[in-house]
């Protein structure tokens, strides 16, 4: 039986030895775009199917759905081995959602409506161990999905990512402050919320809504940030990208479901989006 030559060994217990670094962290630093998949049913078995995919990261969205902490955990732990990263949108920005979002095992929590520079300072204080900052001692959970040789603290506090969603008009007025703050890896635009807080009902082409998107890109460029915003399709992304953007929010489940089904039923009559075809029983 040959044996490893001492160098290939060498190289073998140095590369045991490295640190694991958040994959979608690395990609970000190096100017590369990230996809993540939105998950909106309370399904684990969804969430790991997505998480197989090829996505960058999963969504587990807890702002506009029913999924619940408990059934948010059994996803996490579905993603064990599988590409794509957990992260949380928690429904409101505060220490306690934070904690409960990191402390079940996401690597990445989302804060919506981060509108002033105070909020985004509570946000990157939810998602690190003091002495610097806030987040409070209790990861058993935590540990077993990320069993980190290093100690949980150390790896988390360097893995974990802050993303604050600037989606309203008030944010953007206040953007140079909010994205100078310490902590926050990513500024992610809530495309839709702000067009209606610009009083614009959604719509997204406006001339007003794009000058509040260019101030957000500009500020997050200044300050070395990654910048993110949900998109339907390819092609979003690749003018997402060409306007700076490298964090993407890909569509929902439900709406990945439903471009499949259409694709399948429509060429034969059998897409349905009036309900007409529908028993009434």
């Amino acid at each position: 039986m040959r044996t490893l030559p001492i160098l290939a060994l060498a190289a073998l217990a140095s590369f045991a030895q490295t640190p694991w670094e958040n994959p979608v962290r690395k990609l970000l630093k190096e100017g590369k775009p990230v996809i993540g998949a939105t998950i909106t049913a309370a399904s684990p078995e969804v969430a790991a199917q997505c998480a197989a995919m090829g996505f960058d990261f999963i969504w587990i969205e807890m702002e506009h759905s029913p999924i619940t902490l408990e059934t948010a955990r059994n996803m996490i732990l579905a993603t064990r081995g599988l590409k794509a990263l957990p992260f949380i949108r928690v429904p409101v920005n505060e220490l306690w959602t934070a904690k409960r979002a990191l402390d079940m095992g996401a690597i990445g929590v989302v804060f919506p409506f981060t509108s002033t520079p105070e909020l985004a300072r509570q946000a990157a204080a939810s998602t690190k161990y003091p002495p610097a900052v806030r987040r409070g001692s209790g990861p058993a959970l935590a540990t077993f999905r990320w069993p980190a040789p290093e100690g949980y603290a150390d790896f988390i506090d360097k893995n974990a990512l802050t993303i604050i969603i600037i989606e309203e008009a008030s944010a953007v007025d206040k953007i140079e402050e909010i994205a100078a703050t310490p902590g926050i890896d990513v500024l992610f635009i809530g495309a839709n919320d702000l067009a209606y807080s610009l009083g614009l009902r959604g719509n997204q082409d406006h001339p007003k809504h794009r000058a509040a998107m260019e101030k957000v890109i500009a500020a997050a460029k200044k300050h070395n940030l990654p910048v993110g915003r949900p998109v339907a399709n390819a092609a979003q992304i690749q003018e997402g990208i060409k306007m700076g953007f490298t964090f993407f929010q890909g569509p929902s489940d439900m709406v990945m479901l439903r471009t499949g089904a259409e694709s399948l039923l429509k060429p034969f009559g059998k897409w349905d989006t009036t309900g007409k075809d529908r028993p009434s029983y």
